[in-house]
């Protein structure tokens, strides 16, 4: 049997991250069936790859922004006569939808459901539908790093599943559940052991979880010994608990060189209208410079154009970067599958917007403001980004990097930027040629 994992490619361009499901599920594969012949696809990589491809089951996961392709990918497949199976979060957000493009659909998380698709493609009897169960972290494989070798410069680690928080605009918590499940550190270790390049990327939600301080402080301490670094996704508040600067000196002698934090909004209205004032804390900025002062580089993610955001907004996202001396990553808000803001907004959607525009670059809804049209957004949206992005920036950004992680820290600030920039470009060309269309779209659905 021959077994091609798929992950679609994004939208604007190539990222040197190795898509973690690829070498996780294959891991997974090995371990039901040493038989299985398996090759791992980052179509972003390897864009006609699956021109020629020789297989019996393919697996693709599929995002939001990449569920288009996704479903091209496996039209082509089953013409061919090839089965596929579909999963991931969107899929798991629309199974009926990919079902209609594929022969099965994985619901949820993959583990308990896996081998059973497996055994069930072998033997002819392939179902529907699998829904897999959220399981205790204690028996995840290493993923069988280094099976994919297209460029790829960063290895994804997870360590743990699950949100308790209830923002409206993530799509984890419905897929992970709101129980925060941890794998064994002893494990972490291993796999952090077992990654060929000496920097990785921990792609957990949170890396650290007001009232599990302690459980990261143990983690980061095991972690000591890898010789390896490190960035990963942690949240504000926890920062400024009483065990803050512990974890953070801990996060930091373990190698990590740079957080990536949720800022999600510019502004406390819309924060609060995502109910995401709770995971940031009370004083965003105090938190930001503390990590800073722990000598951890800081990256801010947030949305803009939300129905209670302003077009002042997209101004102070710029100013606020300037004066906290950190970078910034916008998107444009996106109401994803299976998310409370989907529901909030779904009146206001321009439904003939297909998944194709939920990319983060595109305007996708009505705002009350008749100043804030689809195409202004979209325009400030790109202002705004461009000059967060502009070579100047990244270079002065390098000044504000804490010295104690110099030169990594200093190295993985050009390196994380300078593909984020090229893919804004590459999103920018692309929005001016195809404005008027997208225009069109959604003055129909006015």
């Amino acid at each position: 049997m021959k077994l091609a994992i798929i992950f679609p490619p994004l939208p604007f361009g190539w990222a040197p991250i190795a898509p973690p499901i690829l070498e996780y599920l294959a891991a997974l594969t090995r371990r039901e069936d040493s038989s299985i012949e398996i090759r791992l696809i980052s179509a972003s990589a390897t864009p006609d790859a699956c021109d020629t491809l020789d297989c019996d089951l393919a697996a693709i996961s599929i995002l939001t922004p990449t569920a288009v392709p996704g479903y091209r990918i496996a039209e082509k497949l089953r013409a061919r006569g090839i089965k596929v199976v579909f999963g991931g979060i969107h899929a798991s957000a629309m199974p009926e939808e990919a079902k209609s493009y594929g022969d099965a659909v994985v619901i949820g998380e993959a583990e308990s459901a896996w081998p059973q698709v497996l055994r069930d493609f072998k033997s002819g009897a392939l179902k529907s539908f699998y829904h897999g169960e959220r399981l205790v972290l204690d028996n995840m494989p290493t993923p069988l790093y280094g099976m994919l070798q297209d460029r790829h410069q960063f290895r994804i680690l997870n360590t743990s599943r699950g949100c308790p928080y209830n923002c409206t605009f993530c799509s984890v918590k419905p897929f992970m559940g709101e129980e925060i499940r941890f794998r064994p550190i002893d494990h972490v270790v291993r796999d952090v052991n077992a990654i060929p390049e000496k920097m990785y990327i921990n792609g957990d939600e949170n890396i650290w979880w007001q009232g599990f301080e302690q459980r990261a402080i143990d983690m980061f301490t095991a972690l000591k010994g890898s010789g390896k670094k490190w960035m990963g996704f942690g949240s504000l508040r926890p920062v400024l608990t009483p065990a803050g600067s512990r974890m953070l000196n801990a996060a930091r002698e373990s190698g990590m060189l740079t957080v990536w934090v949720g800022w999600d909004a510019i502004s406390d209205e819309s924060l609060k209208a995502y109910k995401a004032n709770g995971k940031v804390g009370v004083d965003r900025e105090r938190a930001v410079r503390t990590l800073k002062d722990h000598g951890i580089d800081v990256s801010l993610f947030y949305m803009l154009g939300s129905r209670e955001d302003s077009l002042d907004d997209f101004k102070r996202s710029v100013e606020l970067a300037d004066r906290l001396g950190v970078s910034m990553h916008p998107s444009l808000l996106v109401p994803y599958p299976g998310t409370e803001l989907l529901r909030q907004y779904d009146p206001y959607i321009y439904k003939e917007l297909g998944w194709e525009y939920y990319t983060g670059a595109y305007a996708l809804f009505e705002h009350p403001d008749p100043a804030m049209t689809p195409e202004k957004r979209e325009e400030l949206f790109y202002e705004s980004s461009l000059e967060l992005l502009s070579l100047p920036r990244i270079f002065r950004h390098m000044f504000n990097v804490p010295r104690q992680g110099f030169p990594h820290a200093h190295i993985l600030s050009m390196m994380s930027q300078l593909p984020v920039r090229k893919g804004m470009k590459i999103a920018y060309e692309k929005w001016k040629a195809d404005k008027s269309y997208v225009r069109q779209k959604q003055h129909q659905a006015d």
